[in-house]
């Protein structure tokens, strides 16, 4: 069973009161706008052949912003009522001080659709959720007898969003998310070592709980197992580098994304600043975000201020050409928003960030890319990393590599760590192959402590002079 659909406007309080306290909030004000929010989830992990845990939340709140120059008040709260909304409005005004400021026209809307708006919570049963999960483990502790643990876990979730604009107008957004992952050890000789696989997307469970879906991330999840199992310890030095298609995309993510967000160029914080129009990447280099692509991860109808989300061009043949701006910082740039204005939660203030960022391919093959390699590192798989917004400083971890010597993909190595800085990684990529492909849904990203769900991509690239951290030789 379903729940009713969020109208906060008609169970919560008279939209008309709601409409005189945001003006009234807004009054000298330059941008603001009142969100309100429903979000519902549930998750449930299946480890080592029992329930381990079974999550079910819910939550709904509203918050109030108004902005002038670069000052921004917010206010929030859980209880979505008259008496909460004036005294959020007290706290917003704050940042309006004597007024006197032009209130920017409101984002152009389409009647746009990039995802269903159906419950995947309610639309399957929760026994077949669990029926799912536990052949999963029995399916791989049959496959090999070296499996010792298996893993699974499924997530859906709702959220429902209804944004109202200084002049009045609504625009309402309904958010499904659903990811299924499997986590598998095995053990060898005394020795283990671990796989992971997993998406999902926009969409609703039904794909995730086909038998041919969950056995090929399974099948995946096992064999980056096994091929750690006979892993090398990694070398170190200065190698070149051949990044595998899809989810290394993470890398791009997060060594130049972060850097093309507007805020930290506005700053003069990003290793980007000030470089508009001028050469930042090797030629034939393309990088763009993308939030209209239907059923991604990262894809947004609108962003949390309303603006409708867009397929923008950050850097083309190598030239920077584009920020990613919220309505704050495209103002004080003087530019135009690109649907980039993104918050975790009613709870939380919007910024600019990323949708599903990705880089172009080009005409060679992996196979070309590989022969290059004289002695390097070919890397299809990544962990965790950390990042340096203001230097675009990296380090990455490998969780999928080969050592490569005289173009030929030789043993697979452990605990290589690859090393370097976004903007100068971009200007020695030598060569981009024609397998562009988008990860398969399963990306977070961090900013100032929030997170949002986005998608990563790229084709198969190769990187001259990367520095690789590792205990071998």
């Amino acid at each position: 069973m379903t729940d009713a659909p969020f109208r906060p406007l008609e169970t919560h309080m008279d939209a008309n009161t709601a409409r005189d306290i945001l003006r009234h909030t807004l009054d000298g004000a330059e941008d603001g706008e009142l969100f309100f929010e429903r979000k519902r989830s549930e998750s449930v992990l299946f480890d080592d052949g029992r329930v381990k845990t079974a999550n079910y939340d819910a939550s709904e709140g509203f918050g109030l912003r108004a902005v002038k120059g670069e000052v921004a008040g917010y206010a929030h709260s859980t209880e979505i009522s008259e008496a909460a909304l004036r005294r959020a409005s007290e706290t917003a005004r704050l940042a309006v001080g004597d007024g006197g400021g032009v209130m920017s026209p409101g984002p152009v809307q389409t009647n746009r659709r990039l995802y269903t708006d159906a419950d995947p919570i309610a639309g399957l049963p929760f026994a077949a959720k669990l029926d799912t999960l536990r052949e999963i483990d029995a399916f791989l502790r049959d496959l090999d007898a070296r499996v010792v643990q298996v893993s699974a876990s499924l997530a859906a979730s709702l959220q429902e969003v209804t944004i109202m604009r200084a002049d009045g107008s609504l625009v309402s957004d309904t958010r499904p998310m659903t990811r299924l992952n499997v986590s598998v050890i095995v053990e060898e000789n005394g020795r283990r070592e671990s796989g992971t696989a997993g998406g999902g997307g926009r969409v609703l469970l039904d794909g995730l709980v086909a038998r041919e879906d969950w056995e090929a991330k399974a099948r995946e999840a096992l064999r980056i197992a096994l091929v750690n199992l006979s892993a090398e310890a990694a070398p170190a030095g200065t190698f070149d580098i051949v990044l595998g298609p899809g989810w290394p995309g993470i890398l791009l993510h997060e060594a130049v994304g972060h850097g093309l967000e507007g805020d930290f160029n506005r700053k003069g914080s990003s290793a980007f600043a000030g470089l508009m129009g001028q050469r930042v990447a090797a030629p034939g280099v393309t990088v763009l975000d993308d939030g209209t692509m239907p059923d991604r991860r990262g894809s947004i109808t609108i962003d949390d201020e309303g603006t409708p989300s867009a397929r923008n061009v950050l850097i083309e043949d190598g030239i920077l050409v584009g920020y990613m701006q919220d309505r704050q910082n495209a103002r004080l740039m003087g530019v135009e928003p690109t649907g980039n204005g993104r918050r975790e939660s009613y709870a939380h203030i919007p910024m600019p960030r990323m949708t599903n960022t990705y880089m172009l391919g080009g005409s060679a093959t992996k196979d070309d890319l590989v022969a290059e390699l004289k002695d390097g590192i070919y890397a299809t798989g990544f962990g965790g990393g950390q990042v340096d917004i203001t230097s675009g400083k990296f380090v990455f971890s490998c969780t999928e590599a080969y050592r490569v010597k005289d173009g030929k993909v030789g043993a697979p190595v452990k605990g290589a760590t690859l090393i370097g800085d976004g903007a100068t990684a971009l200007q020695q990529i030598r060569g981009l192959a024609d397998d562009m492909a988008l990860d398969p849904g399963m990306g977070n990203c961090g900013k100032q402590g929030q997170w949002v769900p986005v998608g990563v991509g790229q084709p198969s690239v190769l990187i001259g002079g990367l520095t690789v951290g590792g205990s071998g030789s």
